[in-house]
């Protein structure tokens, strides 16, 4: 059960989206129902019909912020700039009037690499300096800038798109939509929530009409999400941490769920991950804000959450572990062999899936 192995299996390269379906919620779904054994195959749109009156969604209302940056050095040599956070402090520079100062961790590409005191030239009046150089290839820059700093990130930053997106034409004018749900809201993520990309407004409406509640958390999804497992057993992965938040308001509405015997249904293993983070021994929740460390892997008991609305997601990763701890190892392999199989699409583009426990 712990062996990196026994959480691989055969993914063509096909299978992997590299464009969003058309619509939203026109993507397939695979229902897997772990009560009565069942897989079913549908359209995004049947969630409406799986959630019922009283039922709580739980959902991430991060924000993707534009963490590509795309300039040049003093010498003229292109650079790019992964920031991999988005920065909380700023500081008013004393020279020109409206110029500020934030630090960030970032990860830099060029042809001989950053050093410190290194000059990094951006469009909009960003600038930056490397104040330091670390062994993994990462970087502490200080920029400068004029304005709000979200607003030049959307003007000179480009869509952090996932590795595993290769497109000839690169980033397109429909990602800056499209990799972003709709609920959106909190500056902070690198990746999205993939899970949310599939709701619309309407089909949001259509829930709030029969009777289904809506609550929101938010986690910034960091760049360790795509970081390898390398371990041999799944026990010893350090798992990356993310900052959450959890609202009182939300606290109080899954406490109410709950106690009334309504249904949690999570949308996306970084909402799963924030429930599950805050949750007491009784699964009772109080607001709270922090870092999320916590590991999720077969054995773990699910305190909050009933039902799992998550897309399909890479081999020997920590994701797979997760869902594999709410639907049973077999049962999810064997859903993902069969969505295999029917052509579903995987990954951030990719299809959807229920996990109905």
């Amino acid at each position: 059960m712990f062996d990196i192995n026994d959480y691989d299996f055969h993914l063509p390269p096909e299978c992997i989206a590299q464009h969003p379906a058309v619509e939203r919620d026109e993507s397939r779904l695979l229902i897997l129902d772990s009560r009565n054994h069942t897989l079913t195959d549908g359209r995004f749109r049947d969630v409406a019909g799986l959630l019922q009156t009283g039922d709580l969604l739980v959902v991430n209302d991060t924000k993707v912020f534009p963490a590509r940056l795309v300039g040049q050095k003093e010498s003229g040599g292109r650079v790019e700039l992964f920031v991999l956070d988005f920065p909380r402090v700023f500081t008013n520079e004393g020279g020109e009037a409206g110029q500020r100062k934030t630090e960030i961790l970032g990860l830099l590409k060029s042809s001989k690499g950053g050093r410190v005191g290194g000059r990094l030239i951006f469009p909009e009046g960003l600038s930056g300096e490397v104040l330091e150089v670390y062994a993994d290839g990462k970087v502490r820059v200080s920029l400068t800038f004029t304005g709000d700093f979200a607003e030049v990130l959307e003007k000179c930053g480009r869509v952090p798109l996932p590795p595993y997106i290769r497109r000839a034409e690169g980033e397109t004018a429909a990602d800056r939509e499209r990799y972003q749900t709709v609920y959106a809201r909190e500056n902070g993520a690198v990746a999205a929530p993939t899970a949310g990309l599939h709701f619309t407004e309407p089909l949001l409406e259509t829930l709030a009409g029969s009777g289904v509640q809506l609550a929101r958390v938010t986690l910034h999804v960091g760049y360790g999400t795509f970081a390898p497992v390398r371990d041999d057993d799944i026990r010893q992965h350090r798992i990356h941490r993310e900052y959450f938040r959890l609202p009182a308001v939300t606290a109080e509405l899954v406490n109410r769920t709950k106690a009334a015997g309504g249904r949690v249904w999570a949308v996306g293993t970084s909402t799963a991950r924030v429930l599950e983070t805050v949750a007491g021994s009784d699964g009772l929740l109080e607001a709270q804000e922090g870092w999320s460390e916590l590991y999720i892997f077969p054995g773990y008991r699910f305190r909050v959450i009933n039902n799992l609305i998550t897309n399909f997601h890479l081999p020997r990763s920590s994701l797979l572990f997760l869902v594999c701890a709410l639907a049973g190892r077999e049962a999810l392999l064997a859903a993902y062999a069969h969505a295999v199989l029917d052509g579903y699409r995987f990954y951030s583009y990719g299809d959807a899936m229920v996990i109905m426990t």
